[in-house]
């Protein structure tokens, strides 16, 4: 059967990890030329790249179907077993994984190489132990050798895809459950690298390197790697036991499972393997199988598919015929139609394509067409229809693919966007028109087209690896996966300045104070991951953070409005805790963060404390008045009447109106308004505040309890220092009071602004009954005119158009008043409040009624006078009336029925009121200055 004269013809068998294929290596650099077929164009490649290293580029060649590199002194040839060139000689030659001859598509290659591919000096079979039946029936000659595997194999039973051991390998029988175990490898482990078959050796190298150096710790890949893929596999794990092999679905036999199973273990480093949890109770391995496979007793092979090597080009029928014709050998079978006798058997059909083949060169020609092999996986009718698109140019005149028409094709291909089953599609095109390319005489120019389809399948292959990579490596979940084990070694853990969180180098989310965050592209399932790796990597630099805080001064926290408006903690950006209602206004429950309270107990007791200490100084700070008043209102040697109205004035914040407490103030003593002022409460004429308050700290601090006190958003806080408001919009009436504002006419004045202008009406009042008052300090504080008046008007004056006394009749007027510091005035402590500030006196006034008096109108004032006409001057004046009271109930009323005063003149109400002060002084002060006016 031989083509070549007679040579040394041995036998290599064994299992895997014999050492066959190096083995066979060694022989053939023994030798001055040599070549060896391969199963696989990735294993081709590999064993071109370590014969280089051996022998020089310019002396080794590659020769697959779509890739050569034949340099001009090549003497050793690494080939797939389609593409030996076996016109050639040479002194060594091998065919590797011979007992592929059972393969139903590409068998009969196989049976063809191992009986007629022979070196001058030397030929080496390399395959399994069940080949050893065929080589004594069809090769008496062939000395065979036995090879034992290094190390043992040994079954290690179902195992859940999560409790695989590290450096293992997946072995799946299509693409969908290969994409779908890296995908749950990548979520679980951080990842695994992918070989198959269809993958370019660019691509192909790029993942196993990826796997070998260890970025990864698991493989996925189809029953590729059992041909002899030298890999560092600990465990071989079977996704399943089945597979399509295109023409049915059908159980792996015994050998194919050894085959595959024995990748695992390397050298004298033993290996296992095993299934994976879930496989149907009939896919099981059985003990009497693993028993042989452990022994590496497999079945022993009877026959190998066979098809005629020398088939006759006389006529395309006489072609078919011959390539169906039937071995003569009880141990050769006829192979089944592959997919190439397939496509000429359509071609043939067709009467455009069958015309031309009228020559024996012609129906050779039209059979080397049909041999492209199907890289797309398309099946003989697409194939054969893309044939049929080339035929005429081959048929043709010149017998070549125009360039033009092979650049189009190469440059729809130039893409390198899209997902991983577009690239895959591309590169498998790729490597149709690669294929095509190495034909130099059906291509234009060879060349330059080879050069082109390199280049492009190299560019798809690098975005093929980044999109595997991308979609089905994720480094940080494989450097957190190996942290948590419990064997694993110390990692490198640090936190930048920006709080960026890295593990060996690799970002696993930000801390903020105490707060871990995950990246924000991070996966849902792999959130619960990172929090446990946090957990476990930042315990001391937690202990760190929160000693330093512990030891760090106030200024290091501040008290800000969250995103929903809640009074938050924060600790340079990051939060701590919250304020939420507590049992009063001035003490609010503090909230902590969640990750503070899962910190180790010590760390967290830590940061509570100190956020605690920081609350409570905060307070002392700004609202120091009013956590005096507090404490004055718990104190039992405090009057009680005091305690009252120190109750009220801290459940406001230290602001309140003074006309919703008069009654309680006018039931104090001097000697208790002593006891408030000395506590730096302010009487004011409209508002009772506390002088401090109005300070911007104070305000955030009175604003944020109150958001807290009542579960609701904080007040939006007016500019600092700011005491006038053109306009404002709060969410509630009593948003601007709680601010420190009171509404006059439209606008809001600062409370203590407004005591400030009321107080200089008084001052001015001093001067006569009729008196101007200064509107240099309403304009500089910036009211309106109208606003202005409206205050005044609230603290009890009104307009007149009357002229103020003479100077003489003025000081007589004021030697016949009442001093006002009888009864009528409280002058604040300058202590209390600052000079340029100060209010007006507690009790200036004059008689309040039960309800508001009716002002008189400039058109008739009192008693009916018409007002002279008189040139009209810018100067406006002002006469006190007294402010009205809340109500009726405690403090007099109206008596006697309104009287007109002249013609169209408003009545003047006569009042006699009942004042809570010593001995009705008030009522008998205010008839004398009646008298002394009219």
């Amino acid at each position: 059967m031989s083509r070549l004269a007679q040579s040394s013809l041995v036998a290599v068998l064994g299992p895997t990890n014999t050492g066959k294929t190096h083995l066979a290596i060694e022989r053939m650099c023994a030798h001055s030329s040599g070549m060896i077929g391969f199963p696989l164009r990735l294993l081709a490649r590999e064993v071109y790249d370590r014969v280089v290293v051996l022998k020089g580029v310019n002396r080794v060649a590659l020769v697959t179907g779509e890739e050569k590199i034949i340099p001009k002194d090549a003497q050793w040839f690494l080939c797939t077993a389609e593409a030996m060139p076996m016109d050639r000689e040479f002194a060594f030659v091998a065919i590797d994984e011979a007992q592929i001859g059972i393969d139903p598509e590409r068998g009969h290659i196989f049976t063809d190489r191992m009986l007629h591919a022979r070196g001058r000096e030397e030929t080496m079979i390399l395959g399994s132990e069940s080949l050893r039946p065929l080589i004594e029936t069809l090769l008496p000659d062939a000395e065979i050798i036995t090879r034992p595997r290094f190390s043992t194999l040994s079954y290690a039973g179902p195992r859940k895809l999560s409790r695989l051991p590290r450096r293992s390998a997946i072995v799946a029988f299509s693409l969908e459950d290969v994409y779908a175990i890296a995908e749950m490898l990548r979520r679980q482990h951080g990842g695994a690298a992918i070989v198959m078959g269809s993958l370019s050796p660019q691509t192909r190298n790029a993942q196993v390197k990826m796997y070998q150096d260890g970025e990864v710790d698991y493989l996925v890949a189809t029953d590729a790697i059992g041909m002899g893929l030298n890999l560092d596999v600990t465990h071989v794990a079977f996704a399943a036991l089945r597979k399509f092999d295109g023409r049915r679905r059908r159980r792996l036999t015994l050998a194919e499972i050894g085959q595959i199973a024995g990748r695992a273990g390397r050298h004298q480093k033993d290996g296992s393997f095993g299934i994976l949890s879930g496989l149907a109770s009939s896919d099981e391995l059985q003990a009497e199988d693993v028993e042989r496979l452990e022994a590496h007793r497999f079945p022993r092979l009877e026959w190998l598919y066979w098809r005629n090597p020398e088939p006759d080009f006389g006529s395309l029928d006489g072609l078919i015929r011959s390539l169906e014709e039937k071995p003569g050998h009880r141990r050769l079978h006829a192979a089944p139609e592959a997919v190439d006798l397939a496509v000429l058997k359509k071609l043939s059909q067709d009467p455009a394509v069958s015309w031309h083949a009228n020559s024996p060169d012609m129906v050779r020609l039209l059979w080397e067409a049909a041999c492209i092999p199907d890289f797309r996986k398309v099946g003989a009718d697409h194939q054969a229809r893309f044939v049929a698109s080339l035929w005429p140019h081959l048929a043709g005149v010149s017998g070549r693919i125009p360039h033009a028409r092979m650049a189009q094709e190469i440059s729809r291909l130039e893409n390198v966007q899209g997902d991983i089953a577009t690239l895959g599609a591309r590169i498998a095109a790729a490597r149709s028109w690669s294929y095509i390319a190495q034909k130099p005489h059906w291509v234009e120019q060879p060349e330059a087209m080879i050069e082109r389809t390199r280049a492009l399948e190299a560019r798809l292959s690098d975005a093929m690896h980044i999109q595997l990579t991308q979609r089905f490596v994720d480094k940080r979940t494989r450097i957190l996966m190996r942290g948590l084990m419990k064997d694993s070694l110390s990692q490198d853990v640090s936190v930048d300045d920006d709080g960026m969180v890295l593990v060996e180098g690799e970002e696993i989310g930000t801390l903020k104070g105490f707060q871990f965050v995950v990246p924000s592209d991070s996966r849902n399932e792999d959130r619960k991951m990172l929090l446990a790796a946090a957990e476990r990597y930042l315990g001391r630099i937690m202990t760190e953070n929160a000693d330093a805080l512990a030891k760090a001064p106030d200024s290091v926290l501040t008290l800000v409005p969250d995103a929903a408006g809640q009074p938050a903690i924060l600790w340079g950006d990051a939060r701590l805790a919250v304020l939420a209602k507590g049992k009063t206004l001035l003490q609010p429950e503090i909230k902590f963060e969640r990750s503070i309270k899962d910190m180790a107990p010590e760390d967290s007791q830590k940061v509570i404390d100190r956020v605690k200490l920081w609350v409570d100084a905060m307070k002392a700070k700004h609202l120091e008045g009013l956590v005096k008043i507090d404490a004055l209102a718990n104190q039992p040697e405090t009057p009680a009447a005091v305690r009252a109205l120190f109750a009220q004035i801290v459940d406001a914040g230290g602001i309140l109106s003074r006309r919703d407490i008069d009654q309680a103030i006018r039931a104090l003593d001097n000697d208790m308004r002593g006891h408030a002022r000395r506590a730096g409460l302010v009487f004011g004429a409209l508002d009772i505040f506390h002088h401090a308050l109005m300070k911007p700290g104070a305000v955030l601090w009175r604003t944020a309890l109150f958001a807290a006190f009542d579960a609701e958003p904080m007040i939006e806080r007016t500019p600092d220092n700011a005491v006038h408001l053109k306009e404002g919009t709060f969410a509630a009436a009593d948003h601007a009071s709680r601010l420190g504002f009171r509404k006059i006419a439209g606008e809001y004045i600062r409370v203590d602004m407004v005591e400030r202008l009321i107080k200089q009406a008084h001052e001015a009042r001093q001067k006569g009954a009729i008196f101007a008052v200064d509107p240099a300090l309403a304009t500089s504080l910036g009211l309106s005119k109208s606003c202005h008046e409206a205050l005044l008007d609230l603290a009890g004056f009104v307009k007149t158009s009357d002229k103020p006394a003479p100077v003489e009749q003025a000081v007589a007027e004021e030697s016949s008043s009442p001093p006002a510091a009888a009864g009528q005035t409280e002058t604040v402590p300058e202590a209390a409040v600052a000079p340029e500030v100060a209010p007006a006196s507690d009790a200036a006034p004059a008689p309040q009624a039960d309800s508001v008096v009716a002002a008189e109108t400039d058109e008739a004032p009192a008693g009916g006078t018409p007002v002279s006409e008189e040139p009209v001057t810018t100067v406006q004046y002002w006469r006190w009336k007294g402010m009205a009271r809340k109500n009726n109930r405690d403090h007099g009323k109206f008596r006697g029925k309104p009287q007109k005063h002249g013609k169209g003149a408003p009545a003047k109400r006569k009042v006699e009121p009942v004042l809570a002060t010593a001995g009705g002084a008030f009522a008998e002060l205010a008839a004398l200055r009646d008298s002394m006016k009219k």
